[in-house]
């Protein structure tokens, strides 16, 4: 296989075959041979060399010189100067081509060989580097972001479109000036300046740091929230020590039409919660409004459990759900009939029967409902005991959202705290006495401990509690359905 394709342009006839003669028995192919600068270009074209060797003195209005430089700028070609010639002129109009290489006549095989290979690498790698450059060009200069890189001291050696265009500054200006000069970065909650990207934010092992809510300063005083990337460019260091700080690239992401949107999300999702909760409202009004002498009781169970579950430490979220739960809990009672509600006397077995499917009724109205908490199932489980005792499924400890336990407590307190048609209010020593006793048997021994701590502490209190509440037995034996 042929070590590459030379074409050789030399106006002496034997020197030239000589040459030709080597290139062979090195292993080269001969691409063609010519003796005149316009006869080289045109066989350059024609035959398509990977190397040319190129004799200095030509015959003829174009020298060796002038041909090698339209032969690197039309066919981008590595020219190597076969030349008897060492004068200082010659050399600097041969250096000005760029060539990849001198042979000074005479010389030997291993040197024509050696000068070729060296050449036709260097000539590869740098093509390479080339495409890598356009390539890395054409890619930051097509991003939607802000590109700038820096050198050690904050001075700009590249900018791309975008950061022209977001900086409102030339890339010939930009290029050469500090950034620092350019644009101003501030921390957009404090309005702090940055006054270096090495202090823009926490890096990482590698030395790349991402940071949000920025607010960058252009020199027109224009100021556009930004989320900025800085990386380090690190040259290699010595032995066991970290590489030497060289530049850093700076990317800039324009993030305000982001802010506008998620403004605009928070509004939707605020209003939409507005109205979910008017929704819960009006479900839970639904049922109070067939029950009057426990209206208000789906609230004030709401407002407790939410308390509870905030002194348990649940979060935000799961307190919302939890008084979600709360205002919903005897929704079912839409399917019990006003005159066992109302009922000034002990219940019977079948109204008592009745009584207690609201639970299973709740749920049903609620299951299909997609909240974002599991509010139908703390529905159907606020009446479970942790004994096994309670209904509607007579579940035991673990069995039981923790949501149920902690509602179950506040159902028991205020509801034994208020009047009811069929009793005065037992008062709320005898509700805390009701959940102190039944603790770890019936009730969740946390909740009660938290609810404990709430009225106990005066943390918490109902709006309409009567501290003159009557103690009486309770006529149905179901205080708490």
């Amino acid at each position: 296989m042929s070590k590459g394709r030379i074409l050789v342009v030399e106006d002496e006839a034997i020197v030239a075959l000589d040459i030709q003669t080597r290139l062979s028995r090195l292993g080269f192919e001969v691409a063609g041979h010519a003796a005149t600068g316009a006869e080289a270009l045109r066989l350059a074209a024609s035959v398509r060399p990977d190397l040319v060797l190129m004799d200095v003195l030509l015959s003829g209005p174009k020298d060796g010189i002038d041909t090698a430089g339209e032969l690197i700028l039309r066919h981008n070609l590595p020219v190597i100067y076969l030349t008897a010639m060492s004068d200082a002129a010659t050399l600097d109009r041969a250096k000005q081509t760029g060539p990849a290489g001198y042979l000074a006549k005479p010389f030997e095989d291993h040197e024509l060989s050696l000068a070729i290979e060296m050449a036709l690498v260097k000539f590869e790698a740098d093509t390479r580097l080339k495409q890598n450059e356009r390539l890395l060009a054409t890619t930051l200069g097509g991003l939607t972001e802000a590109v700038l890189s820096t050198d050690k001291d904050g001075v700009v050696t590249y900018m791309n479109v975008a950061a022209s265009r977001l900086l409102g500054i030339a890339v010939k200006h930009g290029v050469g000036q500090n950034w620092a000069g350019l644009f101003s970065i501030l921390h957009e909650a404090s309005r702090e300046p940055v006054e270096g990207l090495e202090e823009l934010c926490s890096a990482d092992d590698d030395g790349h740091a991402l940071c949000d809510d920025m607010l960058l300063t252009t020199l027109e005083g224009a100021e556009v929230p930004v989320a900025v990337s800085v990386s380090a460019l690190l040259g290699p260091g010595k032995e066991g020590a970290p590489g030497v700080l060289q530049g850093r690239v700076l990317v800039l992401r324009d993030v305000a039409l982001r802010k506008r949107a998620e403004a605009g999300l928070r509004a939707s999702m605020a209003e939409l919660r507005a109205t979910f909760h008017q929704t819960v409202r009006a479900l839970a009004s639904m049922a109070e409004k067939r029950d009057p002498y426990t209206a208000g009781h789906q609230q004030r169970v709401a407002k407790l459990a939410r308390a509870i579950g905030r002194v348990l430490g649940l979060t935000d979220d799961e307190q919302e759900g939890l008084e979600m739960s709360g205002t919903l809990h005897d929704v079912g009672k839409v399917y019990v009939p006003a005159e066992i509600l109302s009922k000034p006397a002990r219940l019977s077995h079948m109204e008592m029967a009745i009584m207690k499917s609201h639970p299973e009724v709740g749920f049903e109205i609620l299951r299909e409902v997609n909240f974002p908490w599991p509010v139908a199932r703390t529905v159907l489980e606020h009446h479970e005991r942790l004994d096994g005792s309670g209904y509607p499924a007579g579940l035991r400890d673990g069995e039981i959202s923790r949501e149920a336990r902690i509602l179950a407590v506040a159902d028991v307190v205020e509801a034994m705290s208020s009047h009811r048609p069929y009793r005065a209010a037992l008062g709320m020593p005898v509700a805390l006495d009701e959940i102190r006793s039944g603790r770890a048997t019936l009730y969740d021994p946390e909740a009660v401990d938290a609810c404990l701590e709430l009225l106990q502490g005066g943390a918490f209190h109902f709006e309409d509690d009567e501290p003159g509440a009557v103690k009486a037995a309770d006529a149905r034996g179901e205080d708490l359905a």
